[in-house]
């Protein structure tokens, strides 16, 4: 991989100045990274990680956006770091951790005010204990070409990297909402005929915390790195709700 950047930046030409917030102010913020092409916000902290400060901290994993262990703010922006490509005309880039989460270190957050409020609306199916089960018992379907699956299918790629949550301005300044990517799994949840625990969540959703605090701003589906609506998600948990 030193081998790979090395050959690459020489290509690409110049450097990225890149100001990376930390969470001891005695520790270097600014570094001059040289360019490859392309270049990903990860590759940019890898290459400080291994240029200049080995002790900088950050999150990742998968390195193909599934694991949404990498996210940070650019420029202000929630996003995916190691799918995010810095433009070859930008000069210098500003790196923050994720709104509205504690910081343990650098860009590394404690996610479990995220994962308390996606627990909070029992974020698995509950089947009816009447089901057959066993070895051969024949498991419920929900045919690819219903209405349901319609309905279900476009909010169902949530990777839970937090991006909407920090993008929200109720749920990440404050701790009385629960916040885009819990809504959206509960309308997943509530919108699937083989689930039944769907009027526990809606009395959850339409609590002090829930629909009634979404403020509409639509930042969360904006961030969303795989192209999620948590805001409409939301607005049909209303109509739900109501009914």
């Amino acid at each position: 991989m030193g081998k790979r950047h090395e050959a690459e930046s020489s290509g690409a030409g110049g450097d990225l100045l890149v100001h990376v917030y930390r969470s001891d102010s005695a520790d270097p913020a600014e570094f001059r990274v040289p360019r490859i092409s392309p270049m990903m916000v990860l590759d940019v902290l890898l290459a400080i990680q291994r240029m200049h400060d080995p002790a900088i901290g950050f999150r990742f994993s998968c390195r193909v956006g599934m694991c949404g262990t990498c996210t940070v703010r650019v420029d202000g922006r929630s996003v995916l770091a190691c799918q995010t490509e810095i433009d070859d005309s930008t000069e210098r880039i500003r790196i923050d951790p994720i709104a509205g989460l504690p910081v343990v270190r650098d860009l590394v957050v404690n996610t479990e005010p995220f994962w308390q409020e996606w627990r909070s609306i029992t974020p698995y199916l509950v089947p009816d204990p009447n089901d057959e089960v066993g070895m051969d018992a024949e498991p419920a379907q929900i045919r690819p070409d219903s209405e349901e699956r319609t309905e279900i299918d476009p909010s169902l790629d949530c990777i839970g990297c937090a991006a909407c949550f920090s993008s929200c301005g109720i749920a990440s300044a404050r701790r009385d909402f629960i916040g885009p990517a819990a809504m959206n799994r509960a309308m997943v949840l509530i919108a699937d005929s083989r689930d039944t625990a769907g009027a526990e969540r809606l009395d959850v959703v339409g609590g002090e915390s829930g629909v009634d605090r979404c403020h509409y701003i639509y930042g969360c589906s904006v961030a969303c790195p795989k192209g999620l609506d948590p805001a409409r998600s939301i607005r049909r948990l209303r109509k739900r709700r109501l009914k």
